[in-house]
């Protein structure tokens, strides 16, 4: 009925929905949106780096964003600049230098609007074995790290005192961030994984009444949102990407209608 192409790129979007629902809560939660932009951003550099040294521009891309992590804790640490002055300084350097090194490679033809905005139509078997594999490594970690990061976000004095070094989980939850996004880039693009791991979150923040729900919520609706925006880019002819964003939109202005008497959120979790 469908070409295998978009097949493929139908499962690839709904396994990279599962990762991004809780690993997007979580970045909710916090408030690390602006983080995810710059972790994004720093993709594009990871790109350059990788056609330079001639490197899987996956592993190129997931080196960079961790070494951009790294920096951010190490910036804040000495406490010279606030947090999102930082992250303002990494984010848009680092997408920057990406454009200004890839245009001293006039030897490397590179699809610039496929890198920002990804192609998940073009999806192949080897990149979608990579989403399901890395997805499923993603999603234990964050099971294994769920109660030190949860009790992190509430409180992350009361997490030290318990012993569940929120400090640590802290990090790897940068490095899972990294990850997906060196996973999911070819499917949504550069510009696009933020909204990929904020709006589903968001939306489900709006109907859930624990973290647990949430987390599985916001992975449900950001698969509805891949589908929706895959057939909707079928029938109307539109970018994949940025269709599927659209539809995740959509999702997020009809949890707005006053169809509740309130607002629930997650217990435990600040708003």
């Amino acid at each position: 009925m469908f070409d295998d192409f978009f097949l493929r790129a139908l499962v690839a979007g709904i396994g990279l929905a599962f990762v991004t629902g809780p690993l997007g809560c979580l970045v909710v939660w916090r408030r690390m949106a602006y983080f995810g932009d710059t972790m994004a951003h720093s993709a594009l550099l990871g790109v350059a780096l990788s056609l330079l040294f001639d490197l899987n521009v996956m592993i190129g891309v997931f080196l960079v964003a961790a070494v951009i992590a790294l920096s951010l804790l190490l910036l804040q640490r000495r406490g010279a600049l606030s947090t999102d002055a930082l992250l303002g300084i990494l984010s848009h350097s680092t997408l920057s230098l990406g454009l200004v090194l890839l245009a001293f490679m006039p030897f490397v033809r590179v699809d610039l609007i496929g890198f920002l905005f990804g192609d998940i139509l073009a999806v192949s078997t080897t990149d979608l074995a990579s989403v399901w594999v890395g997805g499923v490594l993603v999603l234990a970690a964050i099971v294994a790290l769920w109660r030190p990061l949860l009790a992190g976000t509430v409180s992350p004095d009361l997490a030290e005192a318990e012993g569940l070094q929120p400090e640590r989980a802290r990090m790897l939850f940068m490095f899972l961030m990294a990850f997906v996004i060196a996973i999911a880039m070819k499917i949504v693009g550069i510009l696009l994984i933020t909204s990929l791991l904020i709006i589903p979150a968001a939306t489900a923040r709006r109907l859930a009444g624990s973290p647990e729900v949430m987390a599985v919520l916001s992975a449900l609706l950001g698969a509805a949102a891949v589908m929706a925006g895959l057939f909707g880019s079928l029938r109307f002819d539109t970018p994949s990407g940025p269709s599927i964003v659209v539809a995740a939109l959509a999702l997020f202005l009809l949890s707005l209608l006053p169809f509740r008497r309130e607002d629930r959120r997650p217990q435990g979790v600040r708003s």
